[in-house]
């Protein structure tokens, strides 16, 4: 039987990405940690509580770079990806694990920041090739693997009740 390793986060990063580089300059890993948060009404006193969770994420190859260049501490983003847990032996020569996601599809999400995104909504500079009508400016941006997705609404299907009456008849 198949197996299913996916993950997704939406959230917001509590630090500048910290991205590592090849010797061509080409960046090789970025990583970052986004917070996500959840909202619960706690049964003994009925009051609203948050619990806060942690999450480190790695992105490779053009997706490093996109992510290292465009989000920034408190950037809230939309991350697709799997769990992965790496083995290590610290100093004295204990085995340690280490737990992360490995991202494979990005998404920034919110509005423009200024510092970070250029002045045509933070498309890439591949995009300057494509004419204006074919660029996103919503202040979303969608990365696949290190390639941009163009995302097209399609009309939602017909499910054949559109002309029938809200009365119901019973």
């Amino acid at each position: 039987m198949a197996s299913v390793n996916k993950v997704i986060l939406v959230g917001n990063l509590g630090a500048d990405p910290e991205t590592r580089y090849k010797d061509s300059g080409e960046a090789m890993v970025t990583n970052i940690r986004i917070a996500t948060t959840d909202r619960y009404k706690d049964k003994s006193s009925g009051e609203m509580k948050e619990l806060t969770e942690w999450h480190r994420i790695a992105f490779f190859g053009k997706l490093a770079e996109v992510s290292s260049q465009y989000l920034r501490k408190g950037s809230q983003v939309y991350v697709e990806g799997r769990i992965r847990t790496r083995k290590w032996q610290d100093q004295s020569g204990q085995d340690r694990y280490s737990t992360e996601i490995v991202g494979e599809l990005m998404q920034m999400l919110g509005t423009r920041q200024s510092g970070g995104l250029s002045d045509d909504g933070g498309n890439t500079s591949r995009d300057a090739s494509r004419p204006r009508s074919q660029r996103s400016n919503d202040g979303e941006h969608d990365y696949r693997g290190g390639e941009r997705q163009q995302t097209q609404e399609s009309p939602a299907p017909s499910n054949g009740f559109d002309d029938m009456d809200d009365d119901i008849p019973f």
